[in-house]
């Protein structure tokens, strides 16, 4: 089994988008016997916490129910347990980095490394935004989750 976490600042936004629209993707390419998912924030704040209504409202306009989720904060052992944890922008990528043991690091990627055609390396945090933000999200995490998962299906599974 392949292992992918999405990592965000207080995971109630762009992680439980990515982690909503990825395994949509992986459920509709028959890969869910071969892929699972999961999402946490480098904060606790929101800890147990459904994802923002905003989140919620913008993935189900486009078919995805993200409500059962709930926010967890990154734990020492995710780093061992998934093969690949994404982090949604430098920030969480560099939080990510200084929390893991450095034989693990590699696991450590930019969500949008695959992105084709990304213009941003980072996914904005909508959460202080106006509405439109978490559309304009929305779209941008798709298109990762569509480059991740080609990623995957090229060079890690079987």
């Amino acid at each position: 089994m392949f292992r992918v976490l999405f990592v965000c600042t207080g995971n109630i936004c762009r992680s439980p988008t990515a982690e909503g629209i990825f395994q949509m993707l992986v459920d509709n390419g028959g890969l869910s016997d071969q892929i699972e998912t999961d999402s946490a924030g480098l904060g606790s704040w929101h800890s147990g916490a459904a994802p923002d209504p905003r989140s919620m409202e913008t993935a189900l306009r486009r078919g995805i129910d993200i409500s059962a989720q709930q926010a967890r904060t990154v734990r020492p052992n995710d780093f061992e347990q998934f093969n690949l944890v994404l982090a949604m922008n430098l920030s969480n990528f560099s939080a990510l980095k200084d929390l893991c043991p450095n034989p693990l690091a590699a696991r450590i990627r930019m969500f949008m490394d695959f992105a084709p055609g990304a213009a941003k390396h980072d996914v904005p945090d909508p959460y202080h935004g106006a509405d439109d933000g978490f559309e304009r999200v929305f779209d941008m995490i798709e298109t990762g989750a569509k480059g991740w998962l080609a990623e995957l299906e090229l060079n890690h599974l079987k």
